[in-house]
């Protein structure tokens, strides 16, 4: 790999390592730099001080220091590593603060801005060059977002069931949520999801036997694992259920299945559907005991809860609870053979 980073700094302030070997080399690769070698560290301010004191003859902490290893007339496929940048985390830290951005987006603009310099711009020479740099700089900075938020939605499912909560709440006929799903599926929607609780709460049999009978994508129906929905799946035969657990005081489902703890009782349940042709899927916390728990016991899919993600309280943790969850996909990806066809929600 042709990015190396290491961290020697005390603090690295949510700074995912990973994540920033991999903006490297996407920025390696935009700048037609792929095979070149380019090393990053991650210091402290007091460790960049002294670096800086040393080369450039100034003794106070800075953000960046690039090193360059190659001749400024050297080829681009020229073997020589392209060279080193050195960023502080305590300063790249405050100045996220103070810009009100994670700081894992501060350390890339940082990298940017060292990866710029190596290839032979610099803004100390003059207006012009320093106007060069900065649209330099912004251009790449964008290419690499475009590429980091790119990814493939395969199929996108539209869970109704808070029309039937709204219909429910006024106690008439309006809205429908056998409607919105047609109206869904209209509009490119590749699957239909309703969850029918013990309760009965928001959607009703009547929208599920009408639902099976009109929808023409796929009807995933979520259901906790009681006798009386059981039967009901058995009688309509979704495209696929979905295992959640439920709570009568909970507003909307607040965490996953432990599937670890009720094997059993999810052995039966997910035999007897295996039998009518239904696959299985299991809502369940992003724990990797849990994938493991889920293979046992028969699942078809598994469904990730992501709650942790969206009650995060800053962009930072964000980003940290995205990783996580990347991760656990990718842990999925190599163990259900069903993966070829992700069916999201």
């Amino acid at each position: 790999m042709p990015a190396f980073v290491r961290s020697e700094a005390t603090h690295l302030y949510s700074i995912n390592l990973k994540r920033l070997v991999k903006s490297a080399n996407t920025l390696l690769r935009l700048c037609g730099q792929g095979a070149s070698e380019l090393s990053v560290l991650l210091v402290s301010d007091q460790a960049i001080c002294a670096l800086n004191k040393e080369y450039r003859k100034k003794d106070k902490p800075t953000n960046v220091l690039s090193f360059p290893m190659r001749e400024p007339d050297e080829a681009e496929n020229s073997s020589t590593p392209l060279g080193d940048i050195v960023i502080s985390t305590d300063t790249a830290s405050r100045e996220a603060k103070r810009n009100k951005t994670p700081v894992q987006e501060r350390v890339n603009r940082l990298l940017v801005h060292g990866l710029v310099h190596l290839l032979g711009y610099d803004h100390e020479r003059s207006d012009s060059e320093h106007a060069r740099m900065t649209d330099k700089e912004k251009l790449l900075f964008e290419q690499l977002k475009q590429h980091e938020r790119r990814t493939t939605m395969s199929q996108l499912a539209i869970n109704v069931d808070h029309i039937a909560t709204l219909r429910q709440a006024r106690g008439i006929d309006e809205p429908d949520p056998v409607l919105a799903a047609g109206i869904c599926e209209l509009a490119g929607a590749s699957g239909i999801v309703i969850h029918l609780r013990e309760d009965r709460r928001h959607i009703q049999d009547r929208d599920v036997y009408l639902l099976k009978q009109t929808v023409k994508t796929k009807l995933n129906l979520e259901m906790g694992a009681a006798k009386e929905i059981i039967d009901i799946a058995l009688d309509i035969k979704p495209d696929m259920v979905t295992l959640v657990p439920e709570k009568r005081q909970e507003l909307t489902t607040e965490g996953g299945l432990n599937v670890s703890r009720q094997k059993k009782k999810l052995t039966t349940v997910i035999n007897q559907m295996t039998k009518a042709g239904i696959p299985v899927s299991l809502f369940i916390d992003p724990d990797p005991k849990q994938v493991k728990a889920s293979l046992e016991v028969g699942a078809t899919f598994v469904e990730i809860h992501t709650g942790c993600y969206c009650d995060a309280p800053s962009e930072d943790g964000f980003d940290l609870y995205f990783e996580n969850y990347d991760d656990l996909l990718k842990y999925c990806k190599k163990r259900f053979k069903s993966w070829d066809k992700p069916f999201a929600e």
